[in-house]
């Protein structure tokens, strides 16, 4: 299926959805006593979360992966009881030439469960973990095109809408892994109902270590890939990270070009 057609079908699922109300806005708005409120409401210091929101640079962008297609899905938690460390994400999405948050863009996520699995994609993506990665890598071209889903589950998969500050929150949970990746989500950005930005977020791997070892995941072993070998991890699609009750709480800053001419 074309990008044209996918544009015009996620422009109108972003009509019917709407903008919702964000408990992440002000953590990822100016600097301020909206900032200051949200450090507080999240039991921690979030100065660091906020570093670079000024800082138009283009995200690095990334192939889409091999298990992409349109879950349909619009909703803020991704979870559907999939076990894990609770991770709630903020994403402030801005343009990359003139730092102005972008509303009305629409955000999806998705990623494999603790044990490296795709939803709509469980037998593929079982399959390919037992081969092995393929032998062109994961940036090979062939990873940017769309799949057919081969099962009916959307587990860890979701869209939203930005805010006028250009924000969407999502809860799920840590990814889990695979052979040959670190730990990361796939994140695609539409905006005038053209993919503006594909990328993947990332984790410090002292962070993925510490949730890996412990249930479920530790059921999962010999990872072996970390972020310093993995060929797609870039320092501009790190998660900045803090504790957040049983859980953690990230946020970053994607900044796409939203007129698509390199800037």
């Amino acid at each position: 299926m074309g990008h044209d057609h996918e544009g015009q079908r996620v422009s109108r699922r972003r009509l019917i959805a709407g903008i919702s109300s964000l408990g992440l806005g002000a953590v990822l708005s100016a600097p301020g006593a909206r900032a200051g409120a949200a450090s507080r409401a999240a039991g921690g210091d979030l100065a660091s979360l906020l570093a670079g929101s000024r800082v138009c640079k283009l995200t690095p962008s990334a192939t889409q992966g091999p298990y992409y297609f349109d879950a349909d899905k619009i909703r803020s938690d991704i979870r559907e009881n999939k076990p894990g460390v609770r991770l709630r994400m903020g994403i402030r999405v801005q343009d990359s030439e003139t730092c102005s948050p972008m509303g009305n863009a629409v955000v999806e996520i998705w990623h494999c469960d603790a044990a490296g699995v795709y939803s709509g994609a469980e037998k593929e993506s079982k399959d390919d973990a037992a081969s092995g990665p393929p032998p062109g890598g994961f940036t090979d071209v062939a990873f940017m095109s769309d799949m057919k889903p081969s099962d009916d589950s959307r587990y860890l998969r979701g869209a939203q809408v930005t805010n006028g500050d250009g924000i969407v929150e999502f809860t799920t949970i840590w990814p889990g892994w695979y052979p040959g990746r670190t730990v990361h989500i796939h994140t695609m950005v539409h905006f005038s109902d053209r993919r503006v930005l594909n990328t993947q977020i990332m984790f410090d791997d002292a962070l993925n270590a510490k949730v890996l070892a412990t249930p479920p995941y530790a059921a999962h072993t010999g990872r072996d890939t970390f972020n310093s070998a993995d060929n797609i991890f870039r320092d501009g699609m790190m998660l900045q990270v803090i504790e957040d009750g049983d859980g953690y709480l990230g946020t970053i800053i994607l900044s796409a070009d939203s007129d698509r001419d390199g800037g």
